[in-house]
């Protein structure tokens, strides 16, 4: 017994010992960069203009966030990112579910989609900020535009690619259409609903840094403009890093996510 007890906790103790594992492997490289940019600072080998030291950047946003500046200008940020995310994601979604479950509704939708897609991100920006002014309406819109494709895509993709001999077991099953989408596809498409979020994520961060440079008078992007017409690098690396930082952690969450709605898969 107490050798049955012992084998399982060490069995219970080796996946943490392998995520250590690979975030100590995972951390070499960056460490070393850093290091190593460290050295060459303070040697004066690279320009303290161009590129200031790691310790400078974390001095710049120590007093970013002493000062009130970074958490205002982080919330507006954030506040704008998660509302086109769930504008944008959320109609990317539902209409994915449509036209996926339909022939008749993607023969009459998703050519005219795809047209859209095929605009440039980038230049609807001038025009949502001539439409909408340099309010949060225009960037939100901005971000919506930029995350509705990868979720309609991929969800879409995700419905088709349910395997038909499992619609034939609903159907001997007697399956509603309804208990058909909750029980059949929309488990089936989850993998694929989680690609399109992540990379949706991605986009709304990109978009969010986009459209507060474009035109805005707060947020990160306002700050790292402001910032770089004073010449402040310190402060314009403290927005690239936030906006890394930031976008890893709403990327883990939904990894996180995923591995709870499909913890029923081997």
């Amino acid at each position: 017994m107490g050798q049955t007890t012992a084998s399982g906790s060490a069995g219970a103790r080796k996946p943490y010992r392998d995520k250590l594992s690979a975030l100590a492997w995972g951390s070499i490289l960056p460490v070393t960069v850093l290091v190593l940019w460290q050295w060459l600072g303070d040697r004066e080998l690279i320009s303290p203009l161009l590129f200031p030291t790691p310790l400078v950047i974390l001095e710049s946003l120590v007093w970013m966030w002493d000062s009130g500046m970074l958490a205002e200008n982080l919330g507006t940020s954030v506040y704008r990112m998660l509302a086109g995310f769930f504008l944008g994601g959320g109609l990317g979604l539902l209409l994915g579910l449509f036209v996926g479950l339909s022939r008749s509704v993607e023969r009459l939708l998703d050519s005219t989609i795809q047209m859209v897609r095929m605009i440039p991100h980038i230049s609807v920006t001038f025009l949502f900020v001539l439409w909408f002014g340099i309010g949060d309406t225009s960037k939100i819109l901005l971000i919506a535009k930029g995350c509705f494709f990868p979720l309609y895509i991929y969800t879409f993709l995700g419905i088709r690619n349910t395997d038909r001999k499992l619609f034939e077991v609903t159907r001997v099953l007697a399956y509603s259409r309804f208990k058909q989408i909750v029980r059949l596809v929309l488990p089936a498409s989850v993998p694929n609903i989680v690609t399109g979020v992540r990379l949706s994520l991605a986009i709304a961060w990109g978009s969010l840094v986009v459209a507060e440079m474009m035109g805005a008078s707060s947020g990160l992007g306002f700050v790292m403009m402001d910032a770089r017409a004073m010449s402040d690098t310190p402060t314009v690396f403290v927005g690239i890093a936030l906006f890394t930082v930031l976008g890893v952690i709403t990327d883990a969450i939904v990894l996180l996510a995923e591995r709870r709605l499909l913890a029923w898969r081997d």
